[in-house]
């Protein structure tokens, strides 16, 4: 079914007001990963300034019968309300701005925040707090303000029960470029640190970047070739035969936090490679 990189159906989401998230998260149809994955490392988005995308910011759109308006600006921004989290169920597809939703990054979905822009999201309920870059629409069942990826739903502590009251304030690039803006981080107790780090130490050899996905075989060893003479790290194909013969290209493991996010920019600069972050 796919027989180049799966990049071309974002065009198509990108003109419409839903994306990866649309379907409204954790509790129609979603679920966790696999596997219990340790956050406690994870960085969060770190604000930078972006430009405003033609994809993902049609105003007004329609969904469900709803329609909304997208900001012209999201300076100044703040709201309360119930955030829930998308993850399994839409790992892989393309957000609104066309790009490929992780369910392992940390990012969320507005309904009507310009797409890209950084927001800083705390629980109300526990005080813990996160920085998430919004990059999709969503979510548009209930009541909910803002859909979150699993992984920043799970450091923010409410991923195993689906919602939390929240707040969530818009992030000024300018503003935490020059620090008058701190990004929180979420400390675990000094009891939790040694197990932390022993977990993460441990899945960091199964973490990858996925590069690609196709039917073809042939197709997916051409990538693969293509990008061995690119990288110190291994580059395989990985087939799954459920429900459709798919071909996986991907990239490491990586054990390294810091190498990771340098390795998924650095493969992201090449022509029609949109990496990002699977546990394998």
């Amino acid at each position: 079914m796919f027989t180049t990189l799966l990049s071309a159906v974002w065009l198509l989401q990108g003109c419409g007001g839903s994306g990866a998230s649309s379907g409204g998260g954790y509790g129609y149809g979603d679920g966790p990963p696999p596997k219990d994955i340790d956050v406690s490392g994870l960085p969060d988005a770190v604000p930078r300034h972006e430009p405003i995308t033609l994809a993902g910011n049609k105003s007004p759109y329609t969904v469900l019968g709803k329609t909304y308006q997208v900001m012209p600006s999201s300076k100044g921004f703040h709201q309360r309300g119930l955030a829930s989290w998308y993850g399994n169920k839409f790992h892989g597809r393309h957000t609104s701005n066309g790009e490929v939703y992780s369910m392992y990054e940390m990012t969320a979905a507005h309904k009507t925040l310009p797409i890209p822009c950084y927001v800083k999201v705390t629980n109300l309920e526990n005080g813990r707090s996160v920085v998430v870059r919004v990059n999709d629409r969503g979510p548009f069942h209930g009541d909910r303000i803002i859909d979150l990826s699993y992984a920043a739903a799970k450091k923010l502590g409410y991923s195993d029960q689906g919602t939390a009251k929240v707040e969530v304030s818009v992030i000024d690039p300018a503003d935490y470029q020059n620090n008058t803006v701190t990004a929180p981080q979420l400390t675990p107790g000094p009891a939790m640190l040694p197990v932390a780090k022993a977990v993460a130490a441990e899945q960091g050899s199964n973490t990858y970047l996925q590069v690609g996905a196709f039917s073809n075989q042939l197709a997916a060893s051409h990538l693969s070739q293509r990008l061995a003479g690119v990288t110190e790290y291994p580059v395989v194909v990985r087939q799954e035969s459920s429900p459709q013969p798919l071909f996986k290209v991907l990239v490491g493991p990586v054990t390294d936090q810091l190498k990771l996010v340098d390795l998924k920019a650095a493969l992201g600069r090449i022509d029609n490679i949109r990496p990002f972050i699977v546990y394998d």
